[in-house]
């Protein structure tokens, strides 16, 4: 039991706590230190947890009131990642589309790309969801069962019709299974996709130094604000319940940045010469006179 408790020697416990460690299995304990980790580093889960332990022993109150009161350690915040169109291309242009699982990657990342979907919500598909007609869209059911429809490209329900043709499933089955016709998973479409993203990097350098991954809809807001397309549509269309939630992912790219900059007059230089004698033809006029 002690070494287990000197794994943790440098928290700083309470002999009331240490006591009570010295109960638990080493398992227990390193559940219950690992919670104190996640409040210390600004974790919600390890906090819910000691509210938790408070409202059910009151004994240990005064210690969580302790664990709780521990400041959040605030870490900057990082500019996310997004792809720009061409990197898009490059990795959608790498699944072998002359085998069903080179098509069925193919149609999935378009799909992702197109809807804006998360991976959970692109994965349970089913084809009774898609409306394969004119105006082409797709139901889908996102976080707390709620659904929204999203418009769909004709280019990407072909591609979705496509593989319906080279590999049948019934209204109500899932769309993108593997060989055995079992569902795909979410680390089964991040490995495939992180291979894909390798392939691309040959051809398109840039993708190396970019942590890509399936959560698709932040390329997706970033490209629909380069297009100029309001913040509460992309929401819309994202299914998020918060503008907050949409302004995290919808951030301007540097090109986005660099148009809005060019609409701002440039202010003169100090002892820069004003714009009309710069100008001959107002130089000419004013000699006229």
């Amino acid at each position: 039991m002690l070494p287990a408790l000197e794994r943790h020697r440098r928290l700083r416990l309470d002999a009331a706590l240490r006591d009570k460690l010295l109960t638990m299995s080493p398992a227990t304990m390193d559940r219950l230190l690992a919670e104190v980790r996640i409040v210390a580093h600004g974790g919600q889960r390890g906090r819910s947890f000691f509210h938790f332990v408070a409202t059910r022993d009151p004994g240990s109150i005064a210690q969580c009131v302790e664990i709780l009161n521990i400041p959040i350690k605030r870490a900057p915040a990082s500019e996310p990642s997004y792809l720009d169109p061409a990197e898009v291309t490059a990795v959608l242009a790498q699944p072998d589309r002359s085998t069903v699982e080179g098509m069925r990657d193919h149609a999935l990342l378009s799909f992702l790309y197109n809807s804006g979907a998360r991976i959970q919500e692109a994965l349970d598909l089913c084809p009774v969801a898609i409306r394969f007609e004119s105006p082409n869209c797709v139901r889908l059911t996102g976080k707390g069962r709620k659904e929204r429809i999203c418009p769909l490209w004709p280019e990407t329900v072909m591609l979705l019709k496509k593989l319906l043709e080279r590999q049948p499933r019934a209204p109500d089955q899932r769309l993108f299974v593997n060989r055995y016709g079992e569902p795909l998973s979410a680390s089964g479409v991040r490995f495939k996709l992180a291979a894909y993203v390798k392939a691309a990097a040959e051809t398109m350098p840039t993708l190396r130094a970019k942590h890509v991954t399936p959560r698709l809809p932040a390329r997706t807001a970033v490209h629909l604000i380069s297009a100029g397309v309001d913040v509460t549509v992309i929401r819309s269309l994202l299914g998020h319940v918060s503008l907050d939630t949409t302004n995290h992912y919808a951030r301007a790219n540097l090109e986005t940045k660099r148009k809005a900059l060019e609409k701002v007059i440039v202010p003169a230089m100090p002892g820069g010469q004003p714009s009309w004698k710069r100008d001959a033809s107002v130089r000419a006029w004013l000699d006229t006179l």
